[in-house]
């Protein structure tokens, strides 16, 4: 018996529907002096922990700062296709999402915008659709942040970003809250990581001192601690490798 868990997008018919693992990298990442932002892991685990969901064309949209419907503009690069519309008012555009997401029994789809992915003046929002039993498709909703900005989406730009996430599980979680003292294990190592890391960032711009020479410290990257022990679990992840959608005709509608 499998263990794994199903995510089924059902197409609609000549609704073309672009969706992929989200990559891990990111332009403003590569962009950083010697691409350093990805010595970030929960960074690079978190932008590829779901799919993306990718505009088929291009367009430009302008809110003039009323309430209205009509107070969004928008204008597609292809004359006749308008991948967003507005819906709401209030400064919200509104994507439709061209298939009917199916979970496992028990399992949600958590619908927000693109991870790591800013964007000037305008914002995603997020929701939670429960798509083991919905026979609907959902709609990913962005809101303008300042007006009179016009902003773009590109072709094969990502809008959406989706991934199963287990219901009740969160209301299993029984959170609590305690002074570092009650555990002095703990707070033996956290000093001494704290010391370690301020004595790295001291020396990390003078030349030929090890923290020059290592450039980052690494410990969490490898799962281990100050010693160099391995101390986490076998699960330790720097890689997430999700399956893209399997197909079964071209366009998936």
């Amino acid at each position: 018996m499998s263990d794994r868990a199903k995510l089924i997008a059902y197409g609609l018919p000549r609704q073309p529907l672009d969706i992929r693992p989200a990559p891990h990298e990111r332009d403003w990442m590569d962009a950083t002096d010697q691409r350093y932002a990805y010595r970030c892991l929960p960074l690079t685990i978190a932008n590829a922990h779901g799919w993306e969901i990718l505009c088929t064309s291009g367009f430009s949209a302008y809110w003039n700062g009323q309430l209205a419907i009509d107070a969004i503009t928008i204008t597609p690069d292809q004359e006749g296709q308008k991948p967003a519309i507005s819906h709401f008012g209030y400064g919200i555009m509104t994507f439709h999402v061209s298939a009917v997401f199916r979970t496992d029994p028990g399992y949600d789809l958590m619908i927000q915008g693109p991870i790591n992915r800013p964007k000037d003046a305008i914002a995603p929002l997020t929701g939670v659709v429960e798509t083991d039993w919905t026979p609907f498709t959902f709609t990913m909703n962005w809101q303008f942040t300042r007006p009179n900005t016009v902003i773009r989406f590109e072709a094969g730009e990502p809008f959406c970003h989706v991934f199963p996430t287990k219901r009740g599980e969160l209301e299993r979680i029984e959170p609590e809250f305690r002074s570092i003292e009650t555990n002095p294990e703990l707070q033996a190592e956290f000093e001494a990581w704290t010391a370690s890391r301020a004595n790295f960032l001291a020396t990390l711009h003078t030349p030929e001192t090890e923290a020059a020479a290592q450039k980052w410290q690494k410990h969490y990257y490898r799962g281990h601690n100050l010693e160099g022990s391995g101390i986490a679990g076998d699960d330790h992840r720097t890689r997430i490798r999700l399956r893209p959608f399997a197909r079964d005709d071209a366009n998936g509608g």
